[in-house]
C-alpha cells in the first residue's frame, strides 16, 4: 500500500499510519457498475406493479374545457384514468417561496393541472395501466377540448405584463431585488473609462443519462409509503411526500439506489412525480413513472435564461471602481418547489464582480413568469452567468485601456493576504487564493508563448483567441441558504459507522451517490481515520430508513459536509475500538493503535489483536469483559457548517480557440483550469469532476439551447436537434490545483463539483471575442453558434 499523510487537521494520533486521503484510488462501486450490476429505478419490479403515463398540454397556455376519458378507460390493461381534481383529494398543492427572498410570489401548483395549462408539456391527466405501452396507447384515446389563451414567451413581454399570466397577481414578476452599496453614480462619474455590454444566455437543461424516475409503493394496511426515487435529496423528499400526501414522516421511506446523473435537476419537486406517489396511494398498489427523453426535454427543469446588461467603471491604470448590473431572467409559469426559482438570479447578483476588490456595486434583478417550462437550480446555479458577464466586461475594459487582460485582472484581484474579506455584494470569504491561482495558470498554459503564437498566426489570417475567467464557487452551504427562508431542507449531513463482528466497517451516510464518487471519498476518509484498509469499508447511502438525517447531494457539499461527518464519526469509533482493545489486552488505550485492520503496540507496531477477533469478543463474548464495561461499536455524528454562510472555493480558467471566419465554427484547441477546493481527498475524482463540469459549461457556451417558438412550443426537444458536447469536439483539459483548506472543519475540504461549469462559459466566450478582436466583432449571446458568430462578423 502507498502511504500518504493525512490532511491538515487530522492529528497523527487520530489517523492510520497508512492513509488514503490524497490518493487517486478507484471508486469501490466502479466494478459493479461496469459489470452491469447497477440497480436503477426502471430495473425494479414489484408485485401488482402498474405504470403511469401522462396526458400533457399541447398548448403553452390554454384553458381546459373538457377531458373525456371513456375510450381511454376501455383500452386493454388500463387500471385508472385520473384528472387533476380527483388527484387533488390525495395530494395537496404547494407554493414555492422562501422567506429571505423578500416579496417572492408564485401561485399554488397541483400534481395535475386543474382548469388551465400554463406550458406545453404540463401534465393534465394520468393513465395508469399494466404496462407503460398500454398506458401510452390509452393516452391517444383521451379527448380534450382546449381554449387557447395568450402565451407570454419573451422575457421583455413578461416584464411589461403583456399579458399577466396569473390573474391573482397584478404582474408577471415572481421576484425582484435591488442592491446598492451607495456612491455608484459618483464612481462612474469620476471614472476615466466606462464600458457597457448586454449579454444574452439561452436556456438549457441537464440531459442526464437516466431520466427522472420513481416507483411509489403505498401499503394501505400499514399506512406506509416506500418510494424508490432517482433523487439527490431523499430526506427532503421524505418530508414533502409526508406533508402533501398526509402520511406521517416516519411512515415514508425514500430510497435512492444507483442514480444515472443528476446535475441539480433531480433535487426539485416535479408535479408528475408527486402525481405518481399520489396515484399509488389512491390505487393502493405500486406505480412507476420513468420520463422518456421527450418528456425530459419538456418537463425537466431548464436554467440560465438571462438577459444581463452590465457596466464597469475604471481608471486609466486599470483600477476597477464599480460594477452596475441589470439582470432579467425568465422562469416559466411557476416558482419550483421547494428551493424556488429565485435563487439563480439571486446568485447572479451575489456573485457578479466577486473576485475583485472594488467597493461600489449596484444591481437590479427581475425574475419573471413566462409560458415556457419551469427553470430552477442546475449545476453551478447562477455562477456561469455571473462569471461570464463579469469576465466579459473585464475583458472589454482591458481592451479599452489597452492593457493585457491577465495584467488587468492581476491589478484588481482581492489580494491573497486580505482575508477574511467581505465582497462588495456582502459575501464573506474565509480565504481565497486568486493571485496564486492566476500565477499557476499562466505558467501552466505558457501564456506569453501563446500570445506570441497568436500574433504570428493572425498575420496568416488564422484567428485564435485566448480567454480568461476568474471564478468563485459556493460550496458547503450553511442554514443561511435555505433553512433561514423556511424551507425544510437540511444543511447538515450525518454518518453512522459500525464495526461489524468480522472486523468489517459499515458506514451509512446521508449524502447520496449520483455518479460523482462520494462512496469512494467516504471510504477513503473512514479507512484513514480508523486505520483499516479500504476493502474493509462498505458505504451505504440514499436510504432514509437507514442513513442519518441529512441534506443529500447539492451545492458541492458532499466532501465538505458529509466527509466531515464521516471523519468525526470514524474518530469516535476508533477511540471506542481502542477502549475495547485496552480492556481485552489489560493495558492503556494510549499504548495501542489501529493499523491495517489490527490492534498494534503504538510504539513498536507489534500486532496484538485483529479487529475481527475484537469484534468476536465484543459481540459474542462480552461475558469475558468487566461487568462495568460496555463496548460501543456504532457511532453517529452530524456536521453543519456555521462559521461562514458558505465555504467559497476559487479558481481561474483559460480557453484557447480558433474561429473559422468563413463558416463561424469555433474549434476548441485547449482548456486549462486551476482550482482551489481545499483538502483534496481523491485527486483523480476531483480532476474528473472539474473536467466534466468544464464540458457541461462548454455545452452552454457553444451548443446547448432550448429553442422556443413565438407560440411557446419547444422546437428541439430531441437529441437530434438539441446539441450536447461530444467527446471528439472537446479539447485536452489541463487541471491544476492550489490547496487552501477551510478552517471551518477538521478535514478542510471544500466542494469541487461545479467549478468547471462555473468558469468555462466565460473563458470560452472571451476566447472567441479575443479571436474576433482584429475584425472588430463581438459575440455576446450564448450559445455562440456558427450563425451567431457570422452575424457578429456581418456575414449573415
Amino acid at each position: 500500500m502507498n502511504t500518504r499523510v493525512a490532511p491538515p487537521g487530522i492529528a497523527p494520533g487520530n489517523k492510520a499510519e497508512s492513509g488514503y486521503i490524497g490518493q487517486s484510488v478507484a471508486r469501490p462501486n466502479a466494478k459493479r457498475l461496469l459489470q452491469g450490476r447497477g440497480v436503477f429505478v426502471d430495473d425494479l419490479r414489484l408485485p401488482r406493479l402498474a405504470h403511469v403515463a401522462f396526458f400533457r398540454s399541447p398548448h403553452a397556455h390554454a384553458r381546459i374545457r373538457k377531458l373525456e376519458f371513456a375510450k381511454a378507460r376501455g383500452m386493454p390493461g388500463v387500471i385508472a384514468v385520473v384528472e387533476g381534481r380527483a388527484l387533488a383529494e390525495y395530494c395537496t398543492p404547494w407554493v414555492a417561496v422562501l422567506g429571505h427572498l423578500k416579496g417572492i410570489k408564485s401561485p399554488p401548483q397541483n400534481a395535475l393541472a386543474i382548469g388551465r395549462a400554463c406550458w406545453a408539456g404540463e401534465a393534465v391527466a394520468a393513465v395508469v395501466a399494466e404496462s407503460r405501452a398500454q398506458a401510452e396507447d390509452a393516452l391517444e384515446c383521451i379527448e380534450a377540448e382546449w381554449e387557447p389563451l395568450p402565451a407570454v414567451v419573451a422575457m421583455e413581454d413578461a416584464l411589461a405584463g403583456r399579458p399577466v399570466i396569473h390573474p391573482e397577481f397584478e404582474d408577471n414578476i415572481c421576484f425582484k431585488r435591488e442592491f446598492d452599496t451607495g456612491d455608484v453614480d459618483a464612481a462612474f462619474a469620476r471614472a476615466d473609462v466606462v464600458v457597457e455590454e448586454t449579454f444574452d444566455f439561452g436556456r438549457h437543461t441537464g440531459v442526464t443519462l437516466e431520466g427522472r424516475s420513481l416507483l411509489a409503493d403505498y401499503n394501505a394496511a400499514e399506512h406506509t409509503l416506500t418510494v424508490y426515487h432517482s433523487t439527490q435529496a431523499p430526506h427532503m423528499m421524505q418530508d414533502i411526500f409526508s406533508r402533501h400526501l398526509a402520511i406521517p414522516e416516519a411512515n415514508v421511506r425514500v430510497i435512492a439506489k444507483d442514480v444515472g446523473g443528476s446535475y441539480g435537476i433531480k433535487v426539485h419537486v416535479y408535479p408528475d412525480e408527486m402525481a405518481t406517489a399520489a396515484l399509488s396511494v389512491m390505487l393502493r398498489r405500486p406505480v412507476k413513472f420513468v420520463a422518456d427523453r421527450l418528456e425530459s426535454f419538456l418537463t425537466d427543469i431548464h436554467a440560465r435564461e438571462h438577459k444581463a446588461t452590465i457596466r464597469l467603471a475604471c481608471n486609466r491604470d486599470g483600477e476597477i471602481l464599480a460594477f452596475d448590473l441589470d439582470d432579467l431572467t425568465a422562469i416559466g409559469p411557476y416558482s419550483v418547489y421547494p428551493r424556488t426559482s429565485g435563487i439563480e438570479g439571486n446568485q447572479v447578483v451575489n456573485l457578479t464582480g466577486g473576485p475583485y476588490k472594488h467597493k461600489h456595486y449596484r444591481a437590479r434583478l427581475n425574475v419573471v413568469f413566462t409560458n415556457k417550462n419551469v427553470t430552477c437550480q442546475y449545476r453551478a446555479v447562477g455562477h456561469p452567468i455571473a462569471v461570464a458577464i463579469t469576465e466579459g466586461i473585464v475583458d472589454l475594459a482591458a481592451e479599452k485601456i489597452g492593457m493585457d487582460p491577465a495584467e488587468f485582472r492581476r491589478r484588481n484581484l482581492i489580494p491573497d493576504d486580505a482575508y477574511p474579506y467581505t465582497s462588495a455584494s456582502g459575501m464573506k470569504f474565509e480565504q481565497l487564493s486568486h493571485q496564486q491561482v492566476l500565477d499557476k495558470l499562466l505558467k501552466l498554459m505558457d501564456y506569453d508563448k501563446l500570445r506570441a503564437e497568436q500574433a504570428e498566426l493572425r498575420k496568416k489570417g488564422v484567428y485564435r483567441g485566448i480567454g480568461l475567467a476568474a471564478m468563485i464557487e459556493v460550496t458547503n452551504p450553511s442554514p443561511a441558504f435555505y433553512g433561514v427562508g423556511g424551507a425544510r431542507i437540511s444543511s447538515q449531513d450525518g454518518a453512522a459507522i459500525r464495526l461489524e463482528p468480522t472486523g468489517m466497517v459499515t458506514c451509512m451516510v446521508s449524502v447520496t451517490e449520483q455518479g460523482q464518487g462520494t462512496e469512494a471519498i467516504f471510504a477513503q476518509i473512514a479507512a484513514t481515520a480508523l486505520g483499516v484498509t479500504m476493502d474493509r469499508v462498505r458505504i451505504v447511502t440514499g436510504d432514509t430508513g437507514v442513513t442519518p438525517y441529512g441534506g443529500g447531494t447539492w451545492a458541492s457539499r458532499g466532501a465538505g459536509i458529509g466527509g466531515e461527518a464521516v471523519l468525526q464519526a470514524s474518530k469516535v469509533l476508533r477511540s471506542n475500538i481502542l477502549d475495547v482493545a485496552a480492556v481485552i489486552l489489560k493495558t492503556s488505550g494510549e499504548m495501542l493503535d489501529v493499523r491495517d485492520n489490527d490492534i498494534v503496540d503504538a510504539r513498536t507496531g507489534e500486532v496484538k489483536l485483529s479487529l475481527a477477533e475484537l469484534g468476536r469478543i465484543a459481540y459474542f463474548r462480552p461475558d469475558t469483559l468487566p461487568l462495568d464495561f460496555q463496548s460501543e461499536l456504532m457511532v453517529t455524528r452530524h456536521y453543519t457548517p456555521r462559521s461562514y454562510g458558505f465555504a467559497f472555493t476559487n479558481g481561474f480558467q483559460a480557453s484557447l480557440v480558433e474561429v473559422d471566419t468563413d463558416t463561424g465554427f469555433v474549434k476548441l484547441l485547449k482548456h486549462w483550469c486551476v482550482e482551489d477546493c481545499g483538502t483534496i481527498i481523491n485527486p483523480q475524482l476531483v480532476d474528473e469532476q472539474i473536467r466534466g463540469g468544464i464540458v457541461q459549461g462548454i455545452g452552454g457556451a457553444l451548443f446547448e439551447e432550448c429553442v422556443y417558438s413565438a407560440e411557446g412550443q419547444m422546437l428541439n426537444a430531441n437529441m437530434a436537434d438539441y446539441l450536447v458536447p461530444m467527446a471528439d469536439e472537446m479539447p485536452d483539459i489541463i487541471v491544476g490545483h492550489v490547496v487552501t483548506p477551510t478552517k471551518s472543519s477538521e478535514l478542510g475540504a471544500k466542494g469541487a463539483g461545479e467549478a468547471g461549469t462555473a468558469g468555462a462559459p466565460g473563458a470560452v466566450m472571451n476566447a472567441i471575442n479575443d479571436a474576433l478582436r482584429p475584425l472588430h466583432a463581438r459575440v455576446t449571446v450564448q450559445p455562440a453558434t456558427p450563425e451567431r458568430v457570422l452575424k457578429a462578423l456581418g456575414k449573415v
